[in-house]
């Protein structure tokens, strides 16, 4: 059993960077001093960032989607992206909803600023976040008629989940209907400011037959009276206070709901679906302290430290319990663009070869555009990502980006390995290990390269530095490994 002590190997610290980041580069990995460090160390280093506030600010969807993947394929910090996208799913709001590029940007920035900090506050911040206010109808909230979208999804989406590990239910109607007056009257300004709206909010006084705002009576470790989210004052207190109560919702085991939850979902993303346990769990939540501090950077170094999340970089041949996740299409793009140098072209952030596409009209193809996810749930992921369509296009995104052979942004192999070998199967590793998957492919796959290399035996060795050579047999070869299916995981 291994801990936050085990010294790294070469595929570790390449299966660590690659899941917490894009790729990485063979400079990346050489520079990040992982190989030979201590899991702990390393997560400590790569946890060592101060936030960047960014914001993919634009006029049109379209700048402000391209805008991100430029910051994407040029961070230094990439894990930082990484955990925005996993918020960016978790608290999912999409663009054909909001219609407002500013309020997206706005949460996006948000998302980064506190990607790896006080989940409570996170969430008390998304809480007055203008993007989501508009997504789940919060401005359309009166007292009145008091609407019930983000009561339900605080508690579903957001903190608790539907049930327990027990299968037992976290909260009931009554919850939902109680919580849903709290956030009556919010709105925001012009600016983009949050505010309450008095007039708009429901006070008990005006609506005494709907009793007391309280919640969780006599279950989840509150009292029969169930907790009472006015006791800082009726107002714009409420939605903080309704915060503060969910974290402090346990299960049928006694355990924090919130906490668990949460580590449950970040041991999906950057591990596998298969290795949540409540026993896992428990010990990321255990080793983090992350049911009091909510410090979200240090569960995250419990997870990066466990031997579960390093049984997820097995090298081929992958048996029946290898788990391996499936790249989402954005990891897909970006790591690519980044471990192969490419630079888009042009206002429109168009691959400069085969079909001239936009990068987002690829990723739309794969099935994600980003600032635009198919509903409140997020994106499916894992094998959901794969189908005879969107498996064709994270190919056709490989042939465009081989196929740019003119100008400053093609596509230029002999900035990434040695154009001196001369062996086939040299050269299959070398662009194996350019693309991080050298010890991802059967030795089928590896002996299917080199004959396509050799065409199947009948050349020997090959010229790298003969222009036809290599654009059509390099360049080829880059683009089988991409659309190898070794290539579709990480």
């Amino acid at each position: 059993m291994g801990d936050e002590n085990t010294i790294l190997t070469e595929a570790e610290a390449r299966h660590l960077l690659r899941r917490t980041g894009f790729g990485p580069t063979r400079r990346e990995l050489d520079n990040s001093g992982y190989i030979g460090s201590t899991r702990g160390a390393a997560a400590d280093d790569l946890l060592d960032f101060k936030p960047k506030k960014f914001k993919p600010s634009g006029r049109e969807f379209d700048r402000s989607h391209d805008k991100w993947i430029k910051f994407m394929t040029k961070t230094r910090h990439p894990i930082q992206s990484k955990l925005v996208l996993f918020w960016h799913d978790h608290f999912s709001t999409a663009i054909s909803t909001v219609q407002d590029v500013k309020l997206m940007a706005t949460q996006i920035k948000l998302l980064y600023t506190n990607s790896k900090g006080h989940f409570k506050d996170l969430v008390k911040a998304i809480n007055k976040d203008t993007a989501m206010m508009e997504f789940l109808d919060t401005v359309r909230n009166r007292k009145q008629v008091p609407n019930e979208n983000y009561a339900r999804e605080l508690q579903e989406l957001f903190t608790l989940g539907v049930t327990d590990f027990a299968g037992n239910k976290n909260y009931t109607q009554e919850d939902i209907v109680q919580i849903s007056r709290a956030f009556t009257g919010w709105d925001y300004e012009k600016a983009a400011q949050p505010f309450l709206n008095e007039n708009r909010h429901d006070f008990i006084e005006d609506f005494p037959e709907r009793g007391p705002k309280v919640i969780f009576k006599g279950a989840h470790g509150f009292p029969p009276g169930g907790a009472d989210f006015t006791s800082s004052g009726e107002g714009a207190a409420e939605i903080d206070v309704v915060t503060d109560i969910l974290f402090q919702h346990t299960d049928t085991d006694g355990k924090n709901t919130v906490a668990r939850r949460t580590a449950a979902r970040l041991i999906e993303y950057f591990a596998h679906p298969d290795l949540v346990t409540p026993s896992l769990v428990d010990a990321v939540v255990a080793d983090s302290d992350f049911d009091t501090n909510w410090d979200i950077g240090g569960l995250c170094r419990a997870i990066f430290v466990r031997d579960e999340f390093y049984a997820t970089a097995a090298p081929a041949p992958f048996g029946s319990g290898t788990l391996k996740s499936v790249k989402w299409p954005i990891d897909f793009t970006v790591s690519t663009l980044r471990m192969l140098k490419i630079k888009l072209r042009g206002r429109d952030k168009i691959v400069n070869g085969g079909t001239f596409r936009p990068i987002r009209d690829h990723l739309q193809n794969m099935g994600q555009l980003l600032l635009d996810p198919p509903s409140v749930f997020g994106w499916d992921w894992e094998s959901a990502w794969l189908s005879s369509s969107t498996l064709l296009a994270r190919y056709n995104l490989a042939r465009d980006i081989v196929a740019a052979r003119e100008g400053g942004k093609r596509f230029r192999p002999e900035t990434l390995m040695d154009l001196s070998l001369t062996d086939p199967g040299q050269i299959a590793d070398a662009v194996s290990d350019v693309l991080g998957i050298s010890n991802q492919l059967t030795s089928s796959e590896r002996q299917a390269l080199i004959d396509y290399l050799t065409d199947s035996g009948l050349n020997a060795s090959l010229d790298l530095f003969d222009d036809e050579i290599r654009n059509t047999k390099l360049h080829g070869l880059f683009a089988l490994v991409m659309q190898s299916p070794a290539y579709q995981v990480h």
